[in-house]
């Protein structure tokens, strides 16, 4: 028991010396630990430099200012990261401020910079020869200044200029043609569309067209007027013919250039055709052109297919007096066999010329070269047609004048449409099913 006394005594007074001894407490004024993230702590670099204590070589001497100061220094310099702490700061701390010296020489050069833009705008727009304005509005900007001819007009890509970096010629597109005093009606050929089917076939080229496309524009729409309202007259002339829109009756004035020796992109004519099916079809048409200097109108059948062709020569060789009765009509002879006389050989000769372009040379097959209508025999197509003028074409007294030779064609187009098309079909003999397709026959 006295023991006991004594140890607990020797508790009672070792407890304050104990509380003596033991730390006082951070103040709170210090600095805390600067926080480090676990791949700093993880890092192998970090440890090994922890750890070793570098001696100070006798034989080397080192600069202390390119050491680190610190071992959060050491640390980041080793990982390659940066204090999170410290990145935040920094990209919340706002820049600083410039000087009112620096704000004002900052203004002044921008209004400096202001006022030569605008004298560069005032000295880049320059006249432009042959009448030509320059502005901004509805204007295409071209960076080229030449002479104004064929070749070297101002819109044309790849024209060399002496102008100076940043400025600009800007060139007005050209307005359709003033009517000249000649207003547009429907159903009439304007002169203004024969002018741009001639600067076209001078300037056959996609440039020229872009740059001129309110000219082809307005051009278009003359001939698709025209087409309108010759269709009803057609309609009166050939019961056959369907009141049908323009487009399906005009052709596209794009050409198809990819296995043709001549590389212009465009048709320099309007053209349109007539027939049961429109500009397209197996049957005989009407056709019209209109070209300066070289309009043309005409109908029947073109590069038939080999059972049409067939039919017409199996006709022609069993039945020619019907083809040769059209043919001697005396309108016919007269606008489309040159005026021939009321002669039978005539007749057909001339009818042979206009369409000998590709007639075969020697007999078809199935055929004897000594039949008697052996020429026509020969043909490939069967079309009659005739040049007109200008004066033919152009004004109030055109379309007159076209729905006149196209009612002298009836008869060929209704005769090329029986044997062909024929709205019965006829019954063949076992002498007409012959098989032949056209082919030629070797001599």
């Amino acid at each position: 028991m006295p023991r006991a006394r004594s140890t607990a005594a020797s508790k009672a007074t070792s407890t304050p010396l104990k509380r003596a001894r033991s730390p006082s407490p951070p103040s709170k004024t210090l600095n805390p630990p600067a926080r480090q993230s676990k791949r700093l702590k993880s890092s192998p670099l970090t440890a090994s430099t922890a750890k070793v204590n570098p001696k100070t070589s006798p034989y080397f001497t080192t600069s202390t200012a390119s050491e680190p100061e610190s071992q959060s220094e050491i640390e980041a310099e080793a990982s390659g990261y940066e204090d999170e702490d410290a990145s935040i700061s920094a990209l919340s701390s706002p820049p600083d401020s410039e000087d009112e010296d620096d704000e004002e020489e900052h203004l002044s050069s921008e209004e400096d910079r202001k006022t030569k833009r605008k004298a560069k705008r005032g000295s880049a727009k320059k006249a432009v020869p042959n009448g030509q304005g320059v502005g901004a509005d509805g204007v295409v900007a071209a960076t080229a200044k030449a002479i104004i001819h064929k070749g070297k007009e101002l819109w044309r890509p790849g024209v060399k200029s002496d102008l100076a970096p940043g400025e600009e010629v800007f060139i007005r597109l050209p307005k359709a043609r003033g009517d000249g005093g000649v207003k547009y009606k429907e159903g009439i050929i304007h002169p203004n569309t024969m002018l741009f089917l001639g600067d076209l076939k001078a300037n056959n080229d996609r440039e020229w067209l872009k740059m001129h496309d309110a000219d082809y524009r307005q051009s278009k729409k003359d001939f698709d007027a025209f087409v309108e309202k010759m269709t009803d007259r057609m309609t009166e002339i050939d019961e056959t013919i369907p009141e049908l829109p323009p487009k399906d009756l005009t052709f596209r004035i794009y050409r198809d250039i990819r296995f043709s020796s001549d590389p212009t992109p465009y048709k320099t004519h309007f053209s349109v055709a007539w027939s049961r099916t429109g500009r397209k079809g197996p049957y005989a048409g009407y056709y019209l052109q209109i070209k300066p200097s070289g309009s043309f109108v005409g109908g029947g059948l073109w590069c038939p297919e080999a059972a049409p062709l067939a039919a017409m020569r199996r006709d022609l060789d069993r039945k020619s007096h019907r083809l040769k009765d059209v043919l001697l009509d005396p309108t016919m002879r007269k606008e489309f066999l040159g005026g021939t006389s009321k002669d039978e050989k005539k007749a057909v000769k001339a009818f042979v010329e206009q369409n000998k372009e590709n007639a075969l040379k020697t007999k078809p097959k199935g055929y004897d070269a000594e039949n008697p209508n052996i020429s026509l025999l020969r043909l490939r197509n069967y079309t009659a047609g005739r040049k007109l003028s200008d004066e033919e074409v152009v004004g109030p007294k055109g379309p007159e004048r076209i729905a006149a030779l196209m009612a002298a064609l009836k008869p060929f187009i209704t005769y090329l449409n029986s044997v062909v098309m024929p709205d019965e079909p006829v019954e063949e003999s076992e002498e007409d099913s012959d098989g032949s397709n056209g082919d030629e026959e070797a001599a």
